[in-house]
């Protein structure tokens, strides 16, 4: 039988708000439209519901700018306050320029605006805001999910992300449990008799950039289910084993 893996898309997901259960919202979810999730099912959940329901917002109306933040918003024309919130979630500017700033977050992330977002967000003076510890929040849909349903199941957290070199954007993994974010092939030979000395796929990644081809940008789909890949359980995983060290970074 050839290798095969599915992608199911659950719709019906209702808002999310701060302090929401999002595990029993999943699993009433994929009820609701008649999909028994499985064991060893892989759930992957896009970072704004599970930012909504740890209540990490910022309303625009509680943000006074500083000076360089009105500098930039000047330059940029962008509103000093969402530049100000973009400042304060980053530790690192790395470049500035065509109305773009990219940083780097707390958790090691080098994206676009430090990862603040006011996408798919009905008040438009509400920016949604990476969530805190995204494996921590991985790990406790994990549990509440496992407890509920009396089987393994592992989480992924994505987020869309640009990239450099390259048109288009694709989603991400920024938070993981239960999976091993890393397929190491070196040390193997290839068919042809090579050894194989580099080859490491970001398997958690490629699951979150396929998810979001059937949940999309705009189809209010912010769950789905990865079924079939045989993956190497891990209860202490985390999305830092994906970003790379410093003094290995040829970029930074």
């Amino acid at each position: 039988m050839a290798n095969r893996v599915e992608v199911i898309g659950v719709p019906g997901i209702p808002n999310v708000n701060n302090g929401d259960d999002l595990a029993s919202i999943i699993k009433a979810a994929a009820s609701g439209n008649g999909i028994d999730i499985q064991e060893n099912d892989i759930i992957v959940v896009t970072q704004k519901i599970v930012s909504k329901s740890e209540g990490a917002t910022v309303d625009l109306n509680t943000v006074i700018p500083s000076p360089f933040a009105m500098q930039i918003a000047v330059k940029y024309d962008k509103d000093p306050r969402h530049v100000e919130v973009v400042l304060n979630e980053s530790v690192r500017i790395v470049r500035m320029g065509h109305g773009v700033i990219i940083s780097e977050t707390r958790h090691g992330f080098i994206c676009a605006n430090a990862g603040v977002d006011a996408s798919n967000i009905s008040n438009a003076d509400i920016l949604c805001l990476l969530p805190k510890d995204p494996d921590e929040s991985a790990r406790r849909i994990r549990a509440d999910l496992i407890k509920q349903l009396g089987f393994n199941v592992s989480v992924i957290i994505t987020d869309t992300f640009g990239r450099p070199w390259r048109h288009g954007t694709t989603d991400v993994a920024i938070g993981v449990s239960g999976i091993e974010p890393l397929k190491d092939y070196r040390g193997l030979v290839d068919p042809y008799g090579y050894p194989i000395r580099v080859s490491i796929s970001a398997v958690v990644d490629e699951i979150a950039s396929a998810a979001e081809l059937v949940a999309g940008k705009v189809d209010m789909i912010p769950m789905v289910i990865v079924r079939g890949y045989e993956y190497k359980i891990s209860e202490s995983s985390s999305i830092s084993q994906l970003i790379r060290e410093p003094e290995s970074d040829l970029f930074r």
